[in-house]
């Protein structure tokens, strides 16, 4: 059960997770033993899944963003599961979904200009067989991007 608390050190944490043991405990009005034990079990329960850096792509020289559309016919779990490891072995997918509507996938790309992202292109149409129609966008600016959920 996550309460008020919780919500709280989790919302900090979304923000800044280098926040040391006490500055979290003061913000919650705790002590630092059962700050810290609220946030083990909030990792032990799967709630927090890992911490991370957040890096900036463009500074990295990683600058182009694509959303590539994915249509199949296959829908069975043999190939399902085969098409998951596939995609999950390609570093530039940033994110993967199955999606409900006229596409069945969705991947989020991220690569250093259109000579790399061709080059992932063909890695993925030649590398998985049963992909019927592959259709990337291509984002012209990031107005927004986050990893905190609105809780």
């Amino acid at each position: 059960m996550v309460d008020k608390i919780d919500l709280a050190l989790l919302s900090l944490l979304q923000k800044d997770c280098t926040l040391s043991l006490n500055e979290l405990a003061e913000a919650v009005n705790l002590t630092t033993t059962p700050c810290w034990k609220r946030i083990k079990r909030l990792e032990d329960d799967g709630i927090i899944c890992g911490k991370v850096a957040l890096l900036d792509g463009e500074k990295l020289g990683l600058s182009l963003t694509a959303f590539v559309l994915i249509k199949t016919q296959h829908h069975n779990s043999e190939w399902y599961q085969r098409f998951v490891q596939q995609v999950e072995a390609f570093p530039e997918v940033l994110g993967f979904y199955r999606m409900a509507g006229e596409y069945d996938y969705l991947l989020q790309v991220q690569v250093s200009d259109m000579k790399s992202y061709d080059n992932f292109y063909k890695r993925l149409v030649n590398g998985i067989p049963g992909l019927n129609d592959v259709t990337s966008s291509f984002a012209m600016e990031r107005i927004k991007s986050t990893t905190a959920l609105p809780i």
